[in-house]
């Protein structure tokens, strides 16, 4: 799946005088990127015997089966789409992957001393080097003012900060939570304490502090999500496959990839001790 993406020039000061006559300059192109699609699937095989027996519970046993799958696969796909992957065209034995999110940053990038960007170069999306064990740091509040800021500077409005537990739960220490105990709202005024972060308010915008149980713990985006997105070329589908025997089989399929419409309106902290 392919797409363009653009950029502004920078803002100077723009007169003319009175009475001249237009000059044209050369129009910038827009930059042609992709990514490759990946299809995902789970299969669920139920015996005719499953299916027609009573259970505690729940009904049809196929029902069942296939609606516990449709969760496992988002978070298969959750997991892939957040990492640091590479993109991959595939081949008759290999399947096909996409490029994820932490692949993508080139521009407002925190990186420890050994790590280097990945990002999108002919038709392929590289993945990111780590850093060694013994490179990794400490998120701090200043790494995050840091972030925000580039990607305020490049354009970007970030509302996410996206990340693991422990960066989740460090998040909550930074200074600057000036209430520590809250109104519950019930009749007997219970006041409950608060001992996490779910807003962070910087000179450069508010962002929700967003845990994710499948992002890399090494890894904290702050992210703007207008230019970033989940395209399908195949939604979500449930079809039965052929029988041959006493069972029924059922796969539920999608075909996906992530668009990345300007990377640089986002930023990265990479390289970070869980």
């Amino acid at each position: 799946m392919e797409w363009q993406t653009d950029s502004l020039t920078a803002a100077a000061i723009n007169s003319v005088v009175e009475g001249n006559d237009a000059t044209f300059a050369t129009a910038a192109p827009t930059t042609r990127v992709g990514n490759r699609t990946q299809i995902s699937y789970k299969t669920v095989l139920v015996s005719g015997t499953q299916d027609a027996v009573d259970k505690a519970g729940r009904d049809k046993e196929t029902a069942y089966q296939l609606a516990k799958a449709s969760a496992e696969i988002k978070r298969d796909m959750e997991y892939g789409l957040t990492g640091n992957y590479a993109s991959s065209a595939g081949s008759t034995s290999t399947p096909r992957r996409l490029g994820s999110l932490e692949a993508w940053f080139t521009n407002n990038t925190q990186r420890a001393t050994g790590a280097e960007s990945g990002g999108f170069s002919n038709g392929n999306v590289a993945a990111a080097t780590d850093t060694t064990a013994g490179g990794l740091r400490t998120i701090s509040e200043a790494m995050l003012k840091t972030a925000m800021q580039s990607a305020w500077t490049d354009g970007g409005k970030p509302e996410i900060v996206l990340c693991g537990p422990v960066n989740k739960s460090r998040i909550s220490t930074f200074a600057g939570i000036a209430t520590l105990y809250r109104d519950t709202g019930s009749s007997m005024k219970q006041a409950s304490i608060l001992g996490a972060a779910d807003v962070y308010v910087s000179d450069f915008g508010q962002v929700k502090i967003v845990p994710s149980r499948f992002s890399r713990e090494r890894t904290v985006t702050v992210l703007d999500p207008d230019f970033w997105e989940v395209a399908y070329l195949r939604p979500f589908k449930t079809e039965e496959l052929a029988k041959t025997g006493d069972a029924s089989k059922h796969h539920l399929l999608v075909e996906y990839t992530l668009v990345s419409k300007n990377e640089a309106a986002s930023a990265v902290i990479a390289d970070l001790a869980s």
